[in-house]
């Protein structure tokens, strides 16, 4: 049957129900429990109500069975005209799957021991123009799926627990950090100036203000100057936006986690990641050790260092004393960005990254020593002016996490900050964060910081490939219109 006809079919049934008085969309709902509720403490013949969406309908003579399912579960219901009147039963008949109703009655179980409800009376709550999809046909329904995510959480039960998954780890996330007495804020959406780490900001405008802003694509310099006010441990789950490529692992809309803490460095910082993920991980899957795409990462501590220096010198024989044009070429003359005319600094980095990443183990591993002149904010090690404080956290093959000891000087930081503007591009236009260097003038203390990138961390608890199965609402092209 055509969509259409289904669509008219059912806006009939909503007539003959409306001219027998039936209100298809009442505003007062009968006081309920969930279903998982009745389910793990059922009781045989115990009167109970339930609220829930009907996913199947199966009629027998003078008895329907319907399953019901609610945000908590499903449950089978049995109807029968003996129970709730011959006028209340033939009013079933107008009843499809997926409108949404209230059933009172009392518990039992079938004959096949299936817990269930003997129904007394049925109210309609929402009558369902359209039809749920039958079933979903892997990638061919891959768009629709994303695009009607409803649809998605409606008909796939292993959606709806990635996202229950989700909601469970941000909460024991925040259970971690505030346990350790750090204090959740929350900091500016839009940005004067775009800043805090590498990436091609979101323009939007403000009227009254006559002002450009953009949307933050990082929290971390308003965060440290949480520091410099005297806050010694904050963190922010935060929405940040890059104008940039979207690929399994990047979404221009995504979710970090980013903690500072007053009087600690990067190896401290080291080991509250080491501790917080292997928290996460006891809180939503009861182990620290579970499959990723066909691999097995196990996040017994303590994780497996090693030095990005060591390993660009022996792949590509680059020195962090290179020019970015002599990184360059030695990437090409190993057959890397051949046709590449110029690339910055970051870029050449997080191209050497993405090509030492595919060698490294699914277990989770910190490659430390990265170069100071590829992190403006890091502190440089006392030893080697060369070499930064920092890392970056990878498991399952995937980049996870970052962290420095935090650059407190507020001249060394101007300096950077210049330097890395003389880099862009002619097309690239950014403005010296003058705020945050008069913040820095005032005062931070020593301090470690810590993103996390969450999207990518429930893909990897979730065993998800890709980070829009993830998202609720990744951001996809509109549809075609003809």
């Amino acid at each position: 049957m055509e969509l259409n006809e289904i669509i008219q079919q059912r806006k009939a049934k909503s007539a003959a129900l409306e001219a027998k008085g039936v209100t298809l969309y009442p505003s007062q709902v009968p006081a309920h429990l969930d279903i998982c509720q009745v389910l793990s403490d059922f009781q045989e013949g115990k009167k109970v109500s339930l609220c829930g969406r009907i996913m199947a309908k199966r009629s027998h003579g003078k008895a329907t069975f319907m399953d019901i399912r609610d945000s908590t579960g499903k449950i089978q219901l049995y109807l029968k005209e003996d129970f709730i009147g011959k006028e209340n039963f033939s009013l079933l008949e107008n009843l499809d799957i997926a409108d949404i109703i209230s059933a009172q009655g009392e518990l039992f179980k079938t004959h096949t021991q299936e817990p269930s409800l003997k129904v007394e009376e049925c109210l309609l709550l929402a009558k369902a123009l359209r039809p749920l999809p039958e079933k979903w046909h892997g990638l061919k329904d891959i768009d629709l799926r994303y695009r009607q995510r409803y649809l998605d959480l409606v008909s796939n039960e292993e959606v709806r627990k990635v996202f229950l998954l989700r909601a469970r780890a941000i909460k024991a996330i925040r259970n971690f950090l505030d346990e350790r007495g750090f204090l959740e804020v929350e900091t500016p959406m839009m940005h004067y100036i775009p800043g805090g780490a590498a990436g091609r900001p979101f323009k939007t405008h403000h009227n009254e203000y006559d002002l450009d802003l953009y949307l933050r694509i990082a929290p971390e310099l308003y965060l440290k100057r949480l520091l410099v006010g005297g806050l010694g441990r904050v963190y922010e789950i935060n929405r940040s936006f890059r104008n940039e490529g979207v690929s399994t692992r990047h979404n221009p809309e995504f979710t970090m986690l980013e903690a500072y803490c007053a009087y600690a460095n990067y190896e401290e910082m080291m080991r509250l990641a080491e501790e917080l993920i292997v928290f996460v991980s006891r809180e939503v899957l009861g182990e620290v050790s579970f499959d990723y795409q066909a691999k097995r990462v196990d996040l017994t501590q303590p994780w497996k260092r090693i030095s990005f220096a060591g390993l660009v010198k022996e792949k590509f024989d680059i020195s962090p004393a290179d020019e970015a044009e002599v990184m360059l070429e030695k990437l090409k003359a190993k057959g890397f960005a051949k046709d590449a005319a110029r690339l910055s600094r970051s870029q050449i980095s997080k191209l050497m990254e993405d090509i030492l990443a595919e060698g490294l183990s699914a277990n989770p591993t910190f490659v430390t020593d990265y170069f100071t002149n590829l992190c403006p904010l890091a502190k440089a090690r006392k030893n080697n002016s060369l070499i930064s404080e920092r890392f970056e956290l990878y498991i399952g093959g995937i980049e996870v996490g970052n962290a420095y000891t935090e650059l407190n000087d507020p001249l060394e930081q101007k300096k950077r900050f210049e330097e890395e503007l003389r880099e862009l591009n002619k097309d690239e236009k950014k403005t010296l964060d003058e705020d945050y260097v008069l913040a820095l003038e005032h005062g931070l203390p020593p301090a470690g910081g810590l993103g996390i990138g969450i999207d990518r961390l429930i893909m990897l608890l979730a065993n998800q490939a890709s980070i829009r199965d993830v998202i609720l609402f990744p951001l996809l092209r509109p549809e075609k219109t003809v």
